[in-house]
C-alpha cells in the first residue's frame, strides 16, 4: 500500500489507513463508495473534470459548486480537477495511478478506451493496481456499451413493475437512487475483496461492478420465489412483500410500522386484544406458511384493527408485547428520534468555506477503529497542487499544467496567493 505524505490527524488508526484510491467517478454511485472507503481511511484522490462533478450543482447550498448531494458523497476525499482528454493531463493521471492502490471509475469502458485509460494502459504503468469499473452493464452481452441511470435500472430489473403490483397502480420508481447506493455498496466489498487477493498473489486485477446484474440479483433474491424450480412453482413474487396492505398503518391519528411476523408475534398481539380463542379457532394463523397464503386478507384485518386507536397507544402496547414496531419518520422528526440522540448519529461539524454542517455517523460500529469523515468535502480542485506535488512534478511543471488549461486549482492554491511559511 501506498503511503500518503499528507494525512489528517488520526487517521493512522483507521482500517484503511495507507490504501490509496485514485477515484474517477462523478454524480453518486461512485462517489458514494469512494466515500465509504475514505471513512475507513484510504487516502481517496477524486479526479474531476475541469467543470466539476456535476451534482455540485444539485441543491440549495450556500457556497456555489457545494450542494448538498454532493456535500454528503464526497466527505474523506482530496479533489485534483484535471482535463484528461488532453495528452498532458492524461500522462499526469497515469503518474498518480502508478502510486496508487486502486483505481475507480463510472463511465462507460467504451469511454475509458477512448481516453487512452482502459485497464491495459493503467495496469502498463502499475502491475499492482485494482481497476474497479462501476457502470451499467456486464461487458459481454448486447447491453454493454448502453447508458445506464438508477431509474432505468430500477425499471429493467423488475423493481418498478413489482412495486406496481404491490400497490395496484401503475410502475413506478422508488424515492431515492437506491441501486447507485446498493452498486456503490457491491464496489466497496469487491475492492476490499481484491486488496485481501492482492496480498496472496502480488496481482492487481479489473472488477467491473455492473448496475443491472447486480440488481436482479438484489432484487430476485426474495422474488423469484417459484421461479427458482423447473418446472416453475408460481409465477414468481414473494407474496408477503407484495401485499397491497404491507405499509404503515393508519391509527386513529396517524401513522405506524408493525410487524407481526412470527407464531409469538400473533399470540402476543391476539392475546393483547383480548382475543386468544379468536387466534387459536383461525385456521389461516396456523404457522407462517398459513398466514403467508392468507397474508392479504390478514393485513387487512390488521389495517383495521390499527386504525381504531392512536400512534402511541399502539407503539406502548407493541413495546409491552415485544412485538416490533416503530414510528414513520418524516424528513423533520427523524432528527428527533430519541435512539439517534443517544447514539450520537446526528452531528456537526465546521466546514471551511460552508460554516457548520450537519452529519451523519458512519453506520458500522467498530471497537477500536471506527470509521469516520477524515476531511471535509473538497471544493473543486482543492488539492491539485499537493496531490501532484506528492506524485513528483515540480512547482515548475505544475504551473505549466496550470496555464494550459489542465490543471484546474482554485484561486487561494495559485503561487501568488499561497502563504509562505508559518506566522
Amino acid at each position: 500500500m501506498s503511503q500518503p505524505q499528507h494525512t489528517p490527524p488520526g487517521t493512522a488508526s483507521l482500517p484503511l489507513h495507507g490504501l490509496r484510491i485514485l477515484d474517477m467517478t462523478s454524480v453518486l454511485m461512485g462517489p458514494y463508495a469512494t466515500q465509504l472507503l475514505g471513512d475507513m481511511g484510504a487516502d481517496v484522490i477524486k479526479v474531476e473534470s475541469p467543470d466539476g462533478d456535476i451534482v455540485r450543482l444539485i441543491g440549495p447550498a450556500p457556497h456555489p459548486g457545494m450542494g448538498p448531494v454532493f456535500v454528503n458523497t464526497n466527505r474523506s476525499k482530496r479533489s485534483v480537477a484535471l482535463d484528461v482528454k488532453q495528452p498532458a493531463g492524461r500522462a499526469a493521471l497515469l503518474e498518480l495511478a502508478r502510486a496508487s492502490d486502486v483505481f475507480v471509475y463510472n463511465i462507460r469502458p467504451q469511454a475509458m478506451a477512448r481516453l487512452g485509460l482502459d485497464y491495459e494502459a493503467l495496469h502498463a504503468v502499475n502491475p499492482r493496481i485494482i481497476y474497479a469499473g462501476v457502470f451499467g452493464y456486464a461487458q459481454d452481452g448486447p447491453y454493454a456499451a448502453k447508458p445506464a441511470y438508477d431509474d432505468l435500472i430500477q425499471g429493467a430489473s423488475t423493481l418498478a413493475a413489482i412495486t406496481a403490483r404491490a400497490q395496484d397502480s401503475a410502475p413506478r420508481y422508488a424515492p431515492l437512487a437506491m441501486v447507485d447506493r446498493i452498486t456503490g455498496l457491491s464496489a466497496v466489498s469487491a475492492i476490499l475483496a481484491a486488496v485481501i487477493e492482492r496480498q496472496r498473489s502480488g496481482q492487481g486485477q479489473r472488477i467491473d461492478v455492473p448496475m443491472f446484474e447486480t440488481m436482479v440479483g438484489f432484487v430476485l433474491s426474495d422474488h423469484l420465489s417459484g421461479l427458482s424450480y423447473d418446472p416453475p412453482l408460481d409465477q414468481g413474487g414473494y407474496a408477503r412483500l407484495l401485499s397491497r396492505s404491507r405499509r404503515p398503518y393508519r391509527t386513529r391519528d396517524g401513522y405506524v410500522c408493525a410487524l407481526i411476523y412470527t407464531d409469538k408475534h400473533w399470540r402476543a398481539f391476539y392475546r393483547m386484544l383480548g382475543r386468544e380463542a379468536d387466534m387459536a379457532a383461525d385456521p389461516r394463523l396456523a404457522s407462517l406458511a398459513t398466514r403467508t397464503q392468507h397474508v392479504d386478507a390478514l393485513y387487512a384485518e390488521l389495517e383495521d384493527t390499527l386504525a381504531r386507536r392512536g400512534t402511541q397507544e399502539w407503539l406502548a402496547l407493541f413495546e409491552q408485547a415485544d412485538i416490533p414496531a416503530m414510528p414513520v419518520h418524516d424528513l423533520q422528526s427523524i432528527f428527533d428520534d430519541p435512539h439517534l440522540a443517544a447514539t450520537g448519529f446526528f452531528g456537526t461539524e465546521t466546514h471551511p468555506t460552508l460554516g457548520t454542517l450537519r452529519t451523519m455517523r458512519h453506520g458500522s460500529r467498530w471497537s477500536r477503529t471506527q470509521p469516520r469523515s477524515t476531511r471535509p468535502a473538497p471544493e473543486h480542485g482543492q488539492h491539485g497542487r499537493e496531490v501532484l506535488r506528492e506524485a513528483g512534478f515540480d512547482e515548475a511543471a505544475i504551473d505549466r499544467l496550470v496555464a494550459d488549461g489542465i490543471l484546474r486549482v482554485p484561486m487561494a492554491a495559485q503561487p501568488d496567493m499561497e502563504t509562505q511559511g508559518g506566522l
